[in-house]
């Protein structure tokens, strides 16, 4: 028994030196060296303090778990090339700090329908009530939190307005996470405005990491064995915009033959369309590149025979409405006598007024008996 154990034990040892010292050189670079803080680190300009050590570790653990979903950073990355073009060039034109470009990649990974327990949605996760605040349309046929041009533009007034409240950046992300009431009642009872000394809540503790924890890894990605190339990216969409009028409900199948494309691809043009149709009033819809040309042309040829369509079949049922005919059952009547005296099937009889052959007729009762 003795020897067993032994041999055991050295094939255990033998075969955990093996996987600990392989003589092969790794693929990706050392992820106990990479993943090493170095100073400086800040936020929109503003000092993380990683030689506190509750910070480090704090920073190190969101990076590492970042790091260890490898295809949700590179994902990240191809969609970095498809809409951080435009967030960084509105953040330039609001003067607003180029960190801020990071809350949308930890709020939604930059994905239109994603949505979290609080009911929050799209790039930048608004809750309903913050973005009807920030005039973000919200209703039961469109939600414009899932688009990125009109929630982008909101997120920077929102941020600039919690900026405005607390005096720094770090603060703002956090009454981003936790909301600003919240946060102000924290900094009153705990008698300190610094973030890195308030004991919050355990989300809002990590969210402002896994935000810097973004930005390290994305602004050095090749430091940490990720290897992609402009070509590697999700370009940028390209599509043209239309001013659509509808006097009523309008299928948003019209508006994708008007363009001369598929519903879906209106559908993941449009983000923020919720159904089937557009309501009544005016739309600004992204349609494909190129597509503009003769659009409006298009789109009054279909509408036209649409409604030309919908006249017709309206009469239709409007006549065969008047076609149908009723008899108030008198006093001798039985269903026999009814069908005989209109010259109509008693099965037939029976059906248009779901009735049985034994049902009882009573003087007054009104019957269908043509249709």
């Amino acid at each position: 028994m003795w020897n067993i154990s032994v041999i055991f034990c050295m094939i255990f040892l033998s075969g955990t030196t093996a996987w600990g010292s392989s003589s092969e050189p790794s693929d990706f670079p050392s992820l106990i060296s990479s993943i090493r803080i170095s100073q400086p680190v800040d936020f929109c300009g503003e000092k993380v303090p990683i030689d506190n050590q509750g910070v480090y570790e704090g920073l190190e653990k969101e990076l590492l778990l970042s790091l260890w979903s490898r295809s949700q950073v590179i994902l990240w990355m191809k969609r970095v090339g498809r809409y951080m073009p435009f967030i960084e060039k509105t953040l330039r034109q609001n003067r607003m700090p180029d960190d801020l470009k990071y809350v949308a990649i930890v709020e939604s990974s930059l994905l239109p329908h994603i949505g979290s327990s609080k009911r929050a949605i799209g790039y930048w996760q608004f809750i309903k009530s913050t973005g009807l605040g920030y005039d973000l349309t919200i209703n039961s046929d469109i939600d414009e939190r899932r688009n990125i041009f009109k929630s982008t533009q909101a997120a920077i007034r929102y941020f600039n307005k919690l900026y405005g409240d607390f005096g720094s950046w770090t603060l703002a992300a956090a009454a981003y996470n936790m909301g600003e009431y919240g946060l102000k009642s924290r900094i009153s009872r705990q008698k300190t405005s610094d973030f890195y000394n308030l004991y919050l809540p355990l989300e809002t503790q990590r969210y402002l990491f896994k935000i810097v924890a973004v930005k390290i890894i994305l602004s050095n990605p090749e430091k940490y064995g990720f290897q992609l190339t402009k070509e590697d990216l999700y370009p940028p969409v390209q599509f043209d915009k239309v001013q659509v009028e509808c006097p009523g409900s309008v299928p948003l199948q019209m508006i994708a033959e008007a363009s001369g494309t598929y519903y879906k691809t209106i559908k993941e043009l449009n983000p923020e369309i919720r159904g089937r149709n557009l309501s009544r009033g005016n739309h600004t819809l992204a349609i494909p590149k190129g597509a503009a040309k003769d659009f409006y042309a298009r789109y009054k040829t279909l509408y036209d025979k649409w409604q030309a369509e919908k006249q017709v079949t309206h009469k239709a049922k409007t006549v065969k409405k008047k076609k149908k005919r009723i008899y108030v059952v008198k006093r001798g009547d039985n269903l026999s006598s009814i069908a005989a005296r209109f010259k109509i099937p008693l099965s037939k009889l029976l059906k248009w007024n779901r009735l049985k052959y034994k049902s009882p007729l009573h003087v007054g009762k009104r019957l269908i008996v043509s249709q």
